[in-house]
């Protein structure tokens, strides 16, 4: 027979007792009673959780036929170490990532042909008029910044991305609270129920990007989301005429921890948003079985601007084919206290 001491509290994870006044058992850190059977049946489904099996088939990408790769080039940056590919013509540019000069390395090697790209629609007047809407009607922006300020550079950058496709079973149980407030003519009260809730079923992932590049910020790119797959093209080198592809320093292999990330956090929303008439709610545990994982790889459009000011360096992003701008900015301190008061 087991031992009661060795029961946790479902409620804040203390050991429960007998408490042989209420005989029933208690959590003497949250004062919650149980009936004993009903803790058994809660400690039998802890049991049958089952680990995560989320595995991925990662041959994204080909190797260039002959041919191929003619006319494209690397480039090194050796301020940043980060690699780009450009077309022949292209005899001096700037890195996207830092700014600063880089220099031709040689003709393309070590990188798999894309299996995809999403070409560019907008172009880079577009990017910059972004970039003015961006900063326009800031009231915390610095003036001397909005007086002062200049592009230093406008990239359109392919960006390598790992899209990953699978099919998910998964169950869920998630902690949920009622809280009930009441009173009488003396005292105040708060009630609150703990519930443990699961569901199960099945979910479908499609084309879950995780961008190669480390000089990538995750949740720059992730901000410049969603891309329009459906507008995606089987890769030919001419898409890249004039402009700069990112050469990719993560591979598949490296970037299936990512994608596990989203897809986990994804089903634990979306599950999540059937569990309603609950106070509070907040996720237990999940259990993830991936089935037909697969993963593509793809160029994704990016514009990049860079700008300096006040010793800093601001860098801002915008979707290539959607027009979606994000980019963090300065804020005046004196007209943030203001606004504060």
């Amino acid at each position: 027979m087991q031992n009661l001491q060795e029961y946790k509290c479902p409620c804040c994870g203390g050991a429960i007792a007998f408490d042989s006044t209420a005989q029933k058992l208690k959590c003497p850190y949250c004062d919650t009673e149980f009936e004993l059977e009903t803790l058994k049946g809660y400690e039998e489904e802890l049991e049958g959780d089952s680990a995560d099996n989320m595995e991925w088939q990662t041959d994204a990408g080909s190797e260039w036929q002959q041919g191929e790769a003619d006319g494209l080039c690397n480039y090194s940056c050796n301020s940043c170490g980060g690699e780009i590919v450009a077309d022949e013509t292209t005899a001096a540019t700037k890195c996207p990532f830092c700014d600063n000069p880089v220099i031709m390395k040689g003709r393309l090697s070590g990188m798999l042909k894309p299996d995809y790209v999403i070409p560019f629609k907008l172009d880079k007047k577009a990017a910059k008029a972004a970039y003015m809407r961006h900063i326009e009607g800031k009231r915390l922006l610095p003036k001397l910044f909005r007086d002062q300020n200049h592009i230093d550079e406008i990239k359109g950058i392919y960006v390598p991305f790992w899209l990953f496709d699978a099919e998910a079973d998964a169950n869920v149980r998630y902690h949920a609270e009622i809280v009930r407030t009441y009173s009488d003519s003396e005292n105040n009260y708060t009630e609150t129920s703990h519930y443990m809730v699961q569901r199960g079923g099945s979910i479908g992932f499609e084309n879950v990007p995780v961008d190669g590049s480390e000089k990538m910020a995750d949740d720059l790119m992730e901000s410049i989301e969603p891309f329009d797959f459906s507008e995606a093209v089987d890769f030919q080198t001419p898409y890249l005429a004039g402009y700069l592809a990112d050469k990719y320093d993560v591979d598949a292999d490296h970037s299936i921890d990512r994608a596990n990330e989203r897809v986990k956090r994804s089903v634990e929303e979306a599950f999540a948003s059937t569990v309603e008439g609950y106070t509070t709610k907040r996720t237990e545990a999940s259990s993830i079985q991936l089935h037909n994982g697969k993963a593509k790889y793809a160029l994704y459009p990016v514009w990049l601007l860079n700008t300096t000011w006040n010793g800093n360096k601001y860098t801002f992003a915008m979707n290539g084919q959607t027009g979606k701008f994000v980019g963090d900015l300065p804020v005046d301190k004196s007209a943030a206290a203001k606004w504060t008061l």
